[in-house]
Formats: C-alpha cells, sequence, structure tokens
C-alpha cells in the first residue's frame, strides 16, 4: 500500500480525531497514513547530497498533509518548517505549503495581508518594546476601546487576553507574549455575541458555521456550540480571504460588528473541524483528501 506522512504534534495519540479521519479518507483511496511529527525528522547532508529522513518511510512519497507542527523554541520552529521546505523543493506537495502556515500561525503578518488585499480586519498593533505597548493601551483606553492581547504563534484561544482597565497595565510577561505584544481592538458586536467560521478549500467555501460561547471567546475547543451558517456574504469574505493568503485550504474566523460590517479576524492553515463536522452532512476529511489526491495527480 502507499504510504502518505501526516505530519502531527499528536503522534502518541495516532494523530488524535482529526489524524485518525484523515488516515481513514487515505484508506478509502488505497492509501496508508503515517502518523510522524517534525521533530523526530532529520536532514543529513553527504556528498552534497540532501536528504530528510521521516522515521517510518522507507521510499519517497510524493505528498504530506500536515495536520499540527509542535510547540517549541524559534530554532527549533525554523527547523521543522525548513524540513517541509526542504521535502517541497526535492518534489514532495505538502498540504498545506511550508509558506502559507509560515504566515498563518504569524497573526501579524496575516492582518498585514489581509489589510493590504483590502479585506476588512481589526486595528492591530504589533511591538516588542513593553513601553510602546503600554503607550498604545493607554490610546486606546482613553478612546474608550477595548483591546485583545493574543500570543503571536497561537491557536484555540489559549492566552488570549482583554484590556479593558489601566489596572491591567502590568503587561503579562509569560509563554503566551514570549517577547512580542500583538494588540488588536476588539470588535464591538453588540447584541451578535457569536462568531463564525468559514472553511475554504481550493478556493471554495465547503461548509460554514456559527460558533455562540458562554463569554466573548468562541472556540469550540473551549466548548462553544456549532450551528450551520448560510450567510451569503460571511461566506464571501472568508473565501477571499484565503484567497488573499494564497492558502491550499483554511478555516477563516469571521465577526459581525454591532453595525453590520464583517471583519475577518483570523485565517487558519491548519484549522479543526470537528465542530464543524458535527453539523456537516459530509465527511470533511474525504473532500480534503480528494483536493490533495488531485493535486498530486496534476502535479
Amino acid at each position: 500500500m502507499k504510504v502518505v506522512p501526516i505530519f502531527t504534534d499528536e503522534v502518541a495519540q495516532a494523530g488524535g480525531w482529526h489524524g485518525q479521519s484523515l488516515a481513514q479518507a487515505f484508506s478509502r483511496r488505497g492509501w496508508q497514513a503515517l502518523m510522524v511529527s517534525l521533530d523526530s525528522c532529520h536532514v543529513s547532508i553527504i556528498d552534497q547530497i540532501v536528504q530528510v529522513h521521516v522515521p517510518g518511510l522507507t521510499q519517497a512519497a510524493p505528498m504530506a498533509f500536515v495536520r499540527g507542527v509542535a510547540a517549541g523554541s524559534t530554532q527549533q520552529i525554523i527547523t521543522r518548517m525548513n524540513i517541509l521546505h526542504t521535502l517541497q523543493r526535492q518534489g514532495m506537495l505538502v498540504y498545506n505549503p511550508a509558506r502559507a502556515i509560515e504566515i498563518t500561525v504569524d497573526k501579524g503578518l496575516t492582518s498585514q495581508l489581509l489589510a493590504e488585499q483590502g479585506i476588512a480586519t481589526p486595528n492591530t498593533w504589533v511591538c516588542e518594546h513593553r513601553g510602546i505597548a503600554h503607550g498604545l493601551m493607554q490610546e486606546a483606553l482613553d478612546a474608550g476601546k477595548t483591546l485583545v492581547i493574543k500570543p503571536l504563534f497561537g491557536s484555540q484561544g489559549k492566552g488570549v487576553r482583554l484590556i479593558e482597565e489601566r489596572k491591567q497595565f502590568a503587561l503579562p510577561q509569560d509563554q503566551f507574549v514570549d517577547g512580542v505584544y500583538y494588540l488588536q481592538e476588539k470588535i464591538d458586536c453588540g447584541l451578535n455575541q457569536h462568531d463564525y467560521r468559514v472553511f475554504v478549500v481550493n478556493g471554495e467555501p465547503i461548509a460554514a458555521m456559527r460558533r455562540q460561547g458562554d463569554n466573548w471567546l468562541h472556540n469550540v475547543a473551549r466548548g462553544a456550540r456549532c450551528t450551520p451558517c448560510h450567510e451569503a456574504d460571511v461566506i464571501e469574505i472568508g473565501v477571499k480571504a484565503a484567497q488573499a493568503i494564497g492558502i491550499h485550504y483554511a478555516g477563516v474566523d469571521v465577526m459581525r460588528d454591532r453595525h453590520g460590517k464583517l471583519w475577518v479576524i483570523e485565517v487558519n492553515s491548519i484549522p479543526a473541524w470537528r465542530g464543524l463536522q458535527s453539523i456537516t452532512g459530509f465527511d470533511i476529511a474525504d473532500v480534503l483528501v480528494n483536493d490533495l489526491l488531485t493535486r498530486a495527480q496534476s502535479a
């Protein structure tokens, strides 16, 4: 049976729910999924020959699916991403591509690209110095605005906090901040206490949902409730955001403010879809695997 690596940070759990779903979808098409973490791979350069060693892979694979990149130091993350870049240079189709992952895990760069493409995204500031961050916060609070501080690299709402009072000016210095302050103006949603996730594959919106949490965060991993979304303008801006990033597939997070305007909050290159799957009548993993195999056949 042909083997396709699934790079995941959940190898011990056989790739977790998403990995298992992908493995089943590949199996139905005659492919065996190999769950492997990028930190277990290594590179050798011998006699001018560059080789990436993937544990368990005995022969070159035409493609790989990136389901997760384990957290680590800056040097470790660069090393893992360089492995993906090397595999791509050597002819492997990596899904999503390394560059798309690099763009989207850096929320600051994602915000820049969305703004440059004319896609509404919240006012954002990125800085390293606490003094600059304090000044930005002072201006925002004086103007009656609320800010959100987020990890530059992060997902599922971890480390996301509100800044709405001056007593919070003791800026955090922890693993979520890691020396960079990513500040974003909080969207005033009025009574619209929910957000949206649009799942885009190959430029097409395959599914969308509305997420309702018990507080201002609406991540499914934090217990948000999911219902189908059929709002055309939400789906349209989700597709435009994915196109602006130039990505094979993405989960795009969208909010509607109290005046009805839509804002793209985030573009995810390694999106979860368990919540979306619970309200969708087809297998999302099948769609992803079909897209990858189609791309591989035409490469």
